[in-house]
């Protein structure tokens, strides 16, 4: 490293940068870790960028991947910078000692928003704290949406997670010239980045490079093929064009956002629908992730932080009146929720035997949380006992309606509460004390793989960051979770009156849902 009156310089593998001293913290942004993915390179596996001679300025993000804009009611909670420009495959990096010979622990975060939205540049992500700390941020841009997981007879699958393993290894090549260790990186991501860790985490490709990983509200999972089918076919049909690659490749790039902006409007975690997805190409992804991992064949001895927010949920159902719809839908609802979750009656009779004065949705939404990340999770956890640690965050935003919801935690993670980005999310008065606590125990696991809190057994401990001070709760969400193993499977019970919907109404019920929100992962 050498520095001059304008900033530190570091050498990557295709050339040296320059970043900026940030209050003691030397910060490096937008550096390219491979091409451009347009012209021949679209729909294409990344390639390593052009080498370049000089000093190239990293003191501004880069270009973001194309993307749609958050509807109007999801836009009123989320941030989702827009910089435009091609060379969009690109990684930040936030060190104390931009030195080979500092050899900190490195944490490498990869964004969510449903792999069609969100990107490195959003402010709460800003990785100052994880510096000031002792370890080196590393943040991410991927391909999005259509550009980076659609499923093309003509191109390879899972180009946007191809971009997150080039990163990966752009990091372990790269990272001891910004002070880091590449023998101690922690892959971290949040809800659509989480499962990105996860297939990551699996990948036979990124074995030797991952010491610890963090998902927080998004377990390992592969998408059903067909269901990612649907959404290219869909699009397609839209823009009267072939379900190809190369016929995609020719629409006018603002075009194919707004026909997959139209086309996604349906889909949510609470209702389902076509969304694009990670799948499993016989590559990158040679089986389904999660089950490589509870095998125990995937990422052997890798430490494990993960968990959830208490009202996951309240994020896809509040904006735009969605939590209102599903009350009054009662029964309706519930049907639609288990058809969602292929769950048979018990579990919606569970629910309301263990949570009596709890309105439908949100019997509704805790059964959905439960089914797509909590169950998951639990099994994962079950399978590496003494290397995993699992968490919940519970306390609740200052905003109306949306309690302990999806994504809440990451201004508290970050410890970047105090941005305005952060508070659209969790208004006025998030305590400092929370913050302090959620960040250090991330801190400690990067750096020394225990958060600060017993490891996962059979009493499963589940570490609460809510109001007051953290602390244990033992078995908390046992109750629920049991209702998925012990409860028969819609085929194998009759309705009962109290769930029972015909099909069309249940039908009709759900595409008025669907219609109502444009819900999705964050």
């Amino acid at each position: 490293m050498t520095a001059d009156r304008t900033g530190p310089v570091v050498r990557t593998p295709h050339g040296s940068v320059r970043g900026r001293y940030e209050q003691g913290i030397a910060v490096f942004r937008g550096i390219p870790y491979a091409a451009p993915p347009f012209g021949p390179l679209r729909f294409r596996p990344p390639r390593p960028p052009t080498p370049w001679d000089g000093v190239r300025d990293a003191g501004a993000f880069g270009p973001t991947a194309p993307k749609p804009p958050y509807s109007e009611a999801f836009a009123h909670y989320l941030s989702d910078p827009e910089i435009p420009g091609d060379a969009c495959l690109n990684l930040n990096v936030w060190t104390p000692e931009p030195t080979p010979v500092a050899r900190l622990p490195v944490l490498m975060w990869l964004h969510g928003g449903a792999l069609t939205r969100g990107s490195s540049a959003v402010p709460v992500y800003e990785g100052s704290a994880f510096a000031r700390d002792g370890v080196v941020c590393v943040s991410v841009n991927y391909r999005l949406g259509v550009e980076g997981y659609g499923l093309f007879p003509d191109a390879p699958p899972n180009p946007g997670l191809r971009d997150q393993l080039a990163a990966l290894r752009w990091v372990h090549q790269a990272i001891d010239a910004f002070g880091g260790d590449p023998d101690r990186i922690t892959l971290c991501g949040q809800s659509a980045g989480a499962i990105s860790a996860g297939a990551l985490l699996a990948a036979p490709q990124t074995q030797g490079l991952i010491r610890r990983a963090v998902l927080q509200s998004g377990p390992p999972e592969a998408s059903d093929r067909d269901k990612v089918r649907r959404m290219v076919r869909r699009m397609a049909a839209r823009l009267k064009i072939p379900a190809t690659a190369e016929a995609f490749a020719a629409v006018d790039r603002r075009l194919l956002l707004s026909t997959q902006a139209e086309v996604g409007r349906l889909s949510s975690p609470v209702l389902g629908g076509p969304a694009f997805g990670i799948v499993v190409d016989g590559d990158v992804v040679p089986r389904d992730p999660f089950t490589a991992l509870l095998d125990g064949d995937a990422a052997p001895g890798v430490e494990l932080l993960m968990g959830w927010t208490r009202d996951e949920y309240r994020l896809w159902l509040v904006p735009g009146g969605l939590l209102e719809r599903v009350d009054r839908l009662g029964p309706v609802a519930l049907a639609g929720a288990m058809a969602r979750c292929h769950a048979g009656y018990e579990v919606p009779r569970g629910y309301r035997a263990l949570h009596p004065d709890a309105g439908t949705a949100e019997i509704v939404g805790q059964m959905v949380t439960d089914h797509l990340l909590r169950v998951p999770l639990h099994r994962l956890a079950d399978t590496r006992p003494g290397t995993s640690y699992v968490y919940e965050f519970a306390w609740p935003s200052g905003l109306p309606k949306l309690a302990a919801c999806h994504a809440l935690e990451l201004g508290f993670v970050f410890g970047t509460g105090d941005v305005p980005e952060s508070k659209k999310l969790a208004g006025e008065g998030a305590p400092q004390e929370l913050r302090d606590a959620m960040h250090t125990a991330w801190v400690r696991f990067v750096t020394t793989g225990e958060p600060g809190w017993e490891a996962w057994d059979a009493a499963h401990p589940i570490r609460i960051f809510g109001d007051g001070p953290p602390y244990t709760a033992y078995g908390g969400r046992d109750a629920e979770l049991a209702l998925w193993s012990t409860g028969p499977t819609a085929s194998e019970t009759a309705p009962a009156a109290d769930f029972r919907a015909p099909g069309a109404e249940l039908a009709a019920a759900v595409r008025r849902l669907r219609r109502s929100t444009g819900a999705r992962r964050r």
